[in-house]
């Protein structure tokens, strides 16, 4: 297989109630989604047609719709949700990267952010 192309989406602010405290699920806070997305991008490079690509506007509509429509506990379960539903939602993704990042998780430290990232490719039948 030939290397794969990369879309990336840095930097994606969504508000959402995800934490193990209940102020967490209670108050909310902003999480930061990082992207890669991999896919063969070949045929859009030639069509220059949108149709012929990911949409980016609705690859950001999925990642807002899910890390928003149920609270979790843990970010892991976030990324892993968000990488589960791009991948549902877009078959010419062969692989998708989700950083989430908690600037405002509730350590005692001064740091940026933590954060987990999920890796996961398409399954393929046969």
């Amino acid at each position: 297989m030939d290397k794969l192309d990369e879309i990336v989406i840095k930097g994606l602010k969504v508000f959402a109630y995800h934490g193990v405290n209940p102020e967490e699920k209670r108050n909310g806070q902003n999480f930061i989604f990082d992207l890669r997305i991999y896919a063969d991008l070949s045929l859009p490079r030639k069509t220059d047609g949108v149709s012929d690509t990911i949409d980016y506007s609705k690859a950001v509509h999925t990642v807002i719709k899910t890390a928003t429509e149920k609270s979790y506990n843990l970010i892991e379960k976030v990324a892993d949700r968000v990488a589960e539903q791009l991948l549902a939602d877009f078959a010419d993704i062969a692989r998708v990267d989700v950083l989430v990042k908690k600037p405002q998780a509730p350590i005692e430290a001064d740091f940026d952010y933590v954060a987990v990232e999920i890796v996961k490719t398409q399954s393929r039948g046969p």
